[in-house]
């Protein structure tokens, strides 16, 4: 079966506490296009071109080959990803793990074997303050030109 809705392995390897599996695309699936996951964790291990955007965990398998930009909380990859990724929390290149793209994320962790030929941005203790400060703060656009969509 290829697309297991399901919560068994690797679990421990990469799911973040409080995180729940929302499922896993293996070898034989191809994905083209925009994904979107609202919550959770997906882990691809196939081949994506697109856009990739998450609230939650996208875990790149070992087997895993996206040509996409990615944007999630944490990211994980232990495949290749060519494209550039943004992960608010965390990045995690693993040991056979390849990104061929710049990179913008505060904690960023690669394991020996991991490899980056990118450009690698992380922002400041000072900066991430200031700008969860300045959300908080900032009133709502009254005039809908203001929306940024």
């Amino acid at each position: 079966m290829a697309l297991n809705i399901l919560k068994e392995r690797h679990v421990d390897t990469i799911l973040p506490s409080g995180s729940e599996w929302i499922g896993a695309f293996e070898p034989g699936i191809e994905l083209e296009g925009r994904l979107t996951i609202s919550t959770g964790m997906v882990r691809l291990n196939c081949r994506v071109k697109g856009e990739i955007v998450s609230e939650g965990t996208v875990a790149i398998g070992e087997r895993g080959d996206v040509e996409a930009t990615i944007q999630a909380k944490v990211v994980s990859i232990a495949g290749k990803v060519k494209g550039n990724v943004q992960a608010s929390e965390r990045l995690e290149i693993k040991e056979h793990g390849v990104v061929l793209g710049d990179i913008h994320t505060p904690v960023l962790i690669v394991e020996p074997g991991g490899y980056l030929d990118g450009q690698c941005k992380m922002p400041s203790p000072e900066s991430l303050k200031t700008a969860q400060v300045s959300e908080q703060h900032s009133p709502a656009p009254t005039d809908p030109r203001d929306l940024q969509l």
